[in-house]
């Protein structure tokens, strides 16, 4: 049996949380040009890239 849309939905949404976390506690560490990276990835990796970004100051 493959397994629901739903259950597939939640474990993406648990991903992408787990990735947030992981970079939230890199980015006091980076310098700018790892932050333009970081920002470009964010972006592409969800549609509230932006949102992130504004929110954890990043432009």
């Amino acid at each position: 049996m493959s397994i629901s849309e739903r259950k597939k939905e939640i474990r993406r949404r648990r991903k992408r949380r787990e990735t947030y976390a992981r970079i939230q506690n890199k980015l006091a560490k980076m310098d700018s040009i790892a932050k333009e990276k970081l920002v470009d990835k964010l972006r592409r990796m969800t549609p509230a890239g932006d949102a992130l970004i504004e929110r954890w100051n990043l432009q």
